[in-house]
């Protein structure tokens, strides 16, 4: 009795104690665990991150899973060396075995672990092949050596190449974003990394009821407003189109009218995602949304549009314009071609594109009028805060000399960027309402939550009646112009407008005798669908802006078939005359 009373006694204080361990003081000894670093262990669970896709859901950037193989070479030699028990495999065969799997050098592989071996019996790293498919890995996995370890990385793949290579943007080696959408949608594409913790004994057994997960939260998917097939068309044409006309690069851009998305923003050179080296550094951001540039003639379509909406002068307005002229203030303007002094009516001084009959209606206007609407336009602000996105330049009228009072009529003195220009023509386009462009159809969520983006802007920024008016002279322009022949769409009415700018030397003036050349227009021209922009930086073979015509005559036709756009049933309005 006295024994069982002692064990009794015992027993029930390894009770209170279990107890005083297991329950009340749990917490306690738990924390004291971690803190020592000795039980406690934490195992970082990475997410996946988002897919980039057009508008049609083509992959144009996803992540997947790669190994990198390496092997441990003294455990192998301590196989090798294991005469009681060798292993099922000899490395000279598994070598061999290891090279048909990763396409390395079976020779160079065995010498290779020889030599660090040599260097250092006691190394358990040798590097065998990064970027292993999943494929590959199960091969190697499937040879059973046991000093063979693939390990997981996740890396960033462009399944299209370089089709939109320039928007979508890439990531650097540690994997944050550098460029592009995959910069601009960070929020949307990053994943929120999961964590296990648990407590391990000395035994590296896990102690059960210790163990405690937060999932992985992958990334969203971003849908794009760009069509990847449209997109891979304009970057070919506007690839063979620069070096054709000898241009250090070229760009091609297609807005819809009726939305503001963009449908694709092409260039050359372009980027492919999936090889950095391959492309230089100057060519790895946009120069769609980073180039900005004196827009020159295709902006007197904006000049005209402030005239006739402020109702300084009409239809029937004319000036007398010759090919040279010396203003009262000192300022001197030529046109691009020698003539005596015309009648010209604002039809007829785009159409022939004259200097100098703009810079007269032009300043009918008081210039802080003129300035506004540029504004309006959208000169000087971003369009889609696109990462170094451009904003372009436009001085205030105080700034504005007696030169610079003329030059601002005819795309001078100020810059702006390809979807800038595509912007302001989409307003003539739909009527004087300007919406805000967009590049970001969505982002769905992980959970299939699917956040929309925020409705664009709409801004009546011009009558519809001015719109109308202007639109009418820009289709005019295409059918009289120069370059009527060279830019006529088969059954389908345009309205156009060329550009021929300076560019700057980098100190104070501008390089002779080479140009920035732009087009840019909407059609069809009676129902507006769609505007292309296309420019092409210094061409030599055609050094005006002629040299623009063949592409943009090949980009608005793409467009028209792309989207099925319906040719034109309504003939076009009466002929306006040039002069009076």
């Amino acid at each position: 009795m006295v024994a069982l009373a002692v064990i009794l006694a015992v027993l029930a204080a390894f009770v209170v104690r279990l107890v005083d361990i297991q329950v009340v003081s749990a917490s306690d000894h738990v924390a004291d665990s971690l803190h020592v670093g000795q039980l406690g262990y934490t195992e970082t669970l990475r997410g996946n991150r988002g897919s980039v896709v057009d508008e049609n859901g083509t992959l144009l950037a996803s992540s997947t899973k790669v190994y990198d193989a390496q092997m441990d070479p003294k455990v192998m030699k301590l196989l090798e060396e294991n005469e009681d028990n060798p292993p099922e495999t000899p490395w000279h065969e598994a070598a061999d075995q290891i090279a048909e799997v990763t396409g390395l050098d079976a020779d160079e592989l065995r010498a290779g672990v020889a030599e660090t071996l040599a260097a250092n019996p006691e190394s358990q790293y040798y590097p065998l092949k990064k970027g292993l498919s999943t494929a590959e890995y199960l091969k190697l996995r499937d040879l059973g050596l046991s000093y063979v370890h693939p390990i997981p990385r996740e890396t960033r793949v462009y399944p299209n190449g370089a089709v939109a290579g320039n928007v979508v943007g890439y990531l650097d080696s540690a994997g944050k974003a550098q460029a592009g959408i995959e910069q601009m949608q960070a929020q949307c594409l990053s994943p929120e990394n999961g964590e296990r913790t648990y407590l391990r004994g000395t035994d590296g057994v896990i102690i059960p009821g210790s163990d405690r997960t937060v999932d992985a939260v992958d990334g969203g998917t971003v849908q794009l407003t760009i069509n990847s097939d449209l997109q891979w068309y304009m970057q070919q044409m506007i690839a063979e189109e620069a070096q054709k006309q000898g241009a250090k690069a070229g760009t091609a851009f297609v807005l819809e009218v009726e939305t503001g998305k963009i449908r694709a923003a092409a260039e050359w050179p372009a980027l492919d995602p999936n090889d950095l080296d391959a492309s230089s550094p100057e060519d790895w951001g946009t120069r769609v949304f980073g180039r900005s540039f004196e827009p020159g003639s295709t902006f007197k379509a904006i000049t005209a549009s402030a005239v006739l909406d402020s109702g300084a002068v009409n239809m029937n307005t004319t000036v007398s314009a010759a090919s040279h002229e010396t203003f009262p203030n000192g300022a001197v303007v030529n046109d691009a071609f020698v003539h005596g002094a015309y009648n010209y009516t604002l039809a007829g001084a785009l159409i022939d594109s004259s200097n100098v009959a703009l810079s007269k209606f032009g300043t009918m206007v008081d210039p802080q009028v003129r300035y506004d609407y540029m504004k309006k336009f959208g000169v000087g602000d971003k369009t889609i805060d696109f990462p170094r996105e451009e904003s372009g330049t436009i001085h205030p009228v105080s700034e504005w000399d007696s030169q610079s009072l003329y030059t601002t009529t005819f795309g001078q003195y100020f810059t702006v960027t390809a979807p800038q220009l595509a912007g302001a023509y989409q307003a003539i386009a739909n009527g004087g309402e300007k919406i805000d462009l967009s590049l970001i159809e969505s982002c769905t969520l992980a959970d299939g939550t699917v956040v929309e983006r925020d409705d664009p802007k709409h801004e009546q920024i011009i009558s519809e009646s001015t719109a109308d008016t202007v639109a009418r002279m820009l289709e005019n322009v295409s059918v009289q112009g120069s370059l009527a022949e060279q830019i006529e769409i088969p059954g389908y009415r345009a309205a156009t407008k060329t550009g021929t700018a300076q560019v700057p030397d980098n100190k104070g003036g501008y390089k002779p005798g080479v140009y920035y050349t732009s087009m840019v227009g909407f059609a069809p021209a009676e129902d507006p669908q769609y505007v292309v922009v296309v420019t092409l930086d210094e061409p030599l073979r055609i050094r005006g802006s002629a040299a623009t015509a063949p592409a943009f005559q090949k980009a608005m036709t793409q467009v028209l078939k792309t989207y099925r756009v319906s040719p034109s049933t309504k003939p076009m309005d009466e002929l306006l005359p040039k002069f009076k």
